[in-house]
C-alpha cells in the first residue's frame, strides 16, 4: 500500500497505459481520478476500477483544465500525484505534415502536459508536495520515420521536465518522466503491421514488445516516496531499446578485426 489514501490524477486514463497506470495505483491504495477526453470511457474505468472520480477534460484547453483541477480539490481537497498521459499519436512524413496536424500535436502532447503541470502544482505547491510523472516517448529520444511532430513533442516534454524539476524541488514536488518503447496498446494492434512489428522487435533487445502493466510498475516507483531522490529523470521503459547498437542475432558473435 505504497500510495495509501494518495489523490492520483491521470490524464488519458480510460484505456491503455493510463488506465494501466490508474489500476496499479488502486492496488496501492491509491483514490484515481481518471481524467480523459472521453468523459464516458473515464466514467467507465472508474467503475471498473471501483473506487474515484471521473472527469471530462481537453487538456489542450485552459479553461477546461482549471476546472478539472478545481473539481478534483472540491471532492478532495488536494491533488498527490499527476500522471500527464493524456496524448495523440502521428506517423505523417516529414514533408507531408500540415500546419494543422502540427499544430494540434505539439497543443496535446506538449501544451497540454504544461497546462496540466502547471495547475497540479500550484495545488501541490500550497498542499506542501506531491509527485508528476511525464509519459515521454523514445520517439523523443530519436529521428523516426513520420515523427517529425510527435517526436519534436515528446522531446520537448522531456526538457520541460528537467525545468519543472529544477523550479519546483523547493516545493516538495518530485518531478520524472517514463519514456515508453514499443507497447502492446489497443493502438499498437490496429496501428503496427507485421513489418512495423519485425522492425521494432529486431531494434529491441528483449525482442517483444512492453505491456501497459510494466509501464504502469514504473509509475509506481516514481510516485511512491522510495522516489524521494529521484529528481528530473528519465526512466526508459523499452526493453533496451534506447541503449542498444549493433547486435548479432542467433548466438553470432561479432567479426574479428
Amino acid at each position: 500500500m505504497r500510495l495509501k489514501d494518495k489523490i492520483a490524477l491521470v490524464t488519458g486514463g480510460a484505456r491503455g497505459i493510463g488506465f494501466a497506470v490508474a489500476k496499479a495505483f488502486v492496488a496501492e491504495g491509491a483514490i484515481p481520478v481518471i481524467a480523459d477526453v472521453n468523459a464516458a470511457g473515464a466514467k467507465d474505468a472508474v467503475e471498473k476500477l471501483g473506487r474515484g472520480l471521473a472527469l471530462g477534460v481537453d487538456v489542450a484547453d485552459a479553461a477546461s483544465v482549471n476546472a478539472m483541477v478545481a473539481a478534483i480539490v472540491d471532492a478532495y481537497g488536494r491533488v498527490d500525484i499527476l500522471v500527464n498521459n493524456a496524448g495523440v499519436g502521428g506517423n505523417t512524413p516529414f514533408l507531408d505534415i500540415g500546419v494543422e496536424e502540427w499544430n494540434r500535436t505539439i497543443s496535446i502532447n506538449l501544451t497540454g502536459a504544461f497546462l496540466v503541470a502547471q495547475a497540479c502544482a500550484r495545488e501541490m505547491a500550497k498542499a506542501g508536495g506531491g509527485k508528476i510523472i511525464n509519459i515521454a516517448s523514445l520517439s523523443g529520444q530519436r529521428g523516426g520515420h513520420g515523427r517529425g511532430a510527435y517526436g519534436a513533442a515528446k522531446a520537448g516534454l522531456e526538457l520541460l521536465t528537467k525545468v519543472m524539476a529544477v523550479e519546483l524541488a523547493e516545493h516538495n514536488i518530485n518531478v520524472n518522466n517514463i519514456a515508453p518503447g514499443a507497447i502492446e496498446t489497443e493502438m499498437a494492434k490496429f496501428a503496427h503491421d507485421g513489418p512495423t512489428r519485425a522492425a521494432y522487435n529486431y531494434l529491441i533487445p528483449m525482442t517483444r514488445y512492453g505491456t501497459p502493466e510494466e509501464i504502469a510498475d514504473a509509475a509506481v516507483f516514481l510516485a511512491s516516496d522510495e522516489s524521494r531522490y529521484v529528481h528530473g529523470h528519465t526512466l526508459n521503459v523499452d526493453g533496451g531499446f534506447r541503449a542498444a547498437g549493433l547486435m548479432f542475432r542467433g548466438g553470432k558473435s561479432a567479426p574479428s578485426a
